[in-house]
């Protein structure tokens, strides 16, 4: 290693020149005396100078594999490679880059003038001519190509931890009875998502739990929205969901906070964020991955009417599986009586007929047995499927307030003087609200 010595200081306040004042008989000197200049300083070769500053380029760890970003400002092609000059647009400060022909093939994107662009590659220094250059193995383009340079540079990095591996994903309850969703309140996704689970699986508990779902803000409130249904305790499955959006409205789900509270959740996860198109690492993370937020919902329950219909198709089997094997017994015990005919032995067929007799009867219990229980189940999916009929619901006492097809739920949402419209099992009433009482008050 050299030894940085600082330079003697002049032993005056001029300048260290020689000045021409333009007259060749007319020379001032005004040099300072040399010896003290060559009396502590070792003296080093070009080559060896150089020799040094290529160590301290190349073996820089920080400069072995580096990413750099600049405006082309020249490009030329040759068959060894493509010489281009990357140049910093503010400062005006510029680099020679060269990508060989080997590695063209792997670029991105090539660098082209007037373009920005993000070069990966490493430090390069040819003594000959004593300059410097990026070796280039990569290229992207700015902007765009730096958001998906971290995107991918994060995906990679969660996918060797393994948190997008096949085995981590959990299969999703088939009947729950609460289900969870983290969205925005006032976004349409919200309004989809209820629908749905009302139409297909009447009588659900769905539990909302808001967050912003884009701007700055939205990591930490989509995870503190999940971590509130996870101490609440009541959901089996959890909806995370947004409507589409441009990429970087939905730069939130690919935050590396949100994914792994995702990967911790400690029930299974829906993803239903944006449109088929859109892809974030919380689709990965997630237990099931939908491509709206309608179809999440539809992952999230089954369809009641088509459980009732597969009941009913399982008790038509069942009859018609007894009836089968109740004529394949009838042809076997013809078949014993014809032998039995046969031998003309009295005893025997008294034997026989004896046991026919008590297979017949186990037969037909066991039949009786299952086909009564079959229809007990069936009773009771009707009797359920009749508990949840609106107008079985009215019948019980119940009744629905509204006003302009609109369903009153709350108090708050009522003014004094407000006409509404009551609708009971065997008709409808105006009526208007004379007075409003806390929900406290009894």
């Amino acid at each position: 290693m050299i030894e940085k010595k600082p330079a003697p200081p002049l032993k005056n306040d001029y300048r260290s020149l020689a000045l021409y004042s333009g007259c060749e008989d007319q020379y001032f000197n005004m040099t300072p005396d040399l010896s003290d200049y060559l009396a502590s300083t070792t003296v080093l070769s070009v080559a060896g100078l150089t020799e040094y500053i290529q160590a301290l380029l190349e073996q820089d760890e920080q400069l072995l594999q580096v990413w750099v970003v600049g405006e082309v400002t020249s490009a030329h092609s040759h068959r060894s490679g493509l010489f281009f000059t990357l140049q910093d647009p503010d400062t005006g400060a510029a680099i020679n880059c060269v990508a060989w022909h080997s590695q063209r093939q792997s670029l991105a994107t090539l660098p082209t003038a007037g373009e920005q662009v993000i070069v990966l590659g490493s430090l390069r220094l040819y003594p000959q001519r004593g300059q410097y250059q990026l070796m280039v193995w990569q290229t992207l383009p700015a902007g765009e190509g730096l958001r998906a340079l971290r995107y991918r540079q994060l995906r990679d990095r969660l996918e060797a931890e393994g948190l997008f591996d096949l085995e981590r994903k959990r299969s999703l309850p088939p009947h729950p009875q609460a289900i969870a969703v983290v969205t925005s309140p006032q976004a349409a996704a919200w309004g989809d998502i209820q629908r749905t689970l009302n139409q297909r699986y009447p009588g659900l508990q769905v539990l909302l739990s808001p967050a912003v779902v884009q701007g700055d803000q939205a990591p930490d409130s989509i995870v503190a929205a999940i971590q509130r249904v996870e101490r609440d305790g009541r959901a089996e499955v959890l909806i995370l969901s947004r409507g589409g959006g441009a990429t970087e409205d939905l730069a939130c789900f690919n935050d590396e906070r949100v994914i792994r509270v995702l990967a911790e959740c400690s029930i299974p996860v829906i993803s239903g964020i944006g449109h088929q198109r859109d892809e974030s690492l919380a689709d990965l993370v997630a237990d099931a991955c939908a491509h709206t937020p309608t179809a999440a919902a539809t992952l999230a329950v089954p369809l009641l009417r088509d459980l009732h219909s597969e009941h009913q198709e399982r008790a038509a089997a069942l009859r018609s599986t007894c009836s089968q094997y109740l004529e394949v017994v009838g042809v076997r015990v013809q078949r014993q009586k014809l032998r039995l005919q046969r031998f003309q032995i009295e005893q025997q067929l008294q034997q026989h007929q004896a046991a026919v007799t008590r297979l017949r009867q186990r037969l037909l219990q066991v039949t009786r047995s299952r086909t009564q229980k079959a229809l007990q189940q069936q009773e009771l999916l009707g009797q359920k499927l009749l508990t949840l009929e609106p107008q079985a619901v009215l019948k019980r006492g119940y009744a629905i307030v509204g006003q302009d097809q609109t369903v009153i739920r709350s108090v708050t949402a009522l003014a004094p003087q407000q006409e509404l419209t009551i609708h009971l099992a065997d008709g409808k009433l105006k009526v208007k609200v004379t007075e409003i009482l806390d929900s406290g008050a009894g």
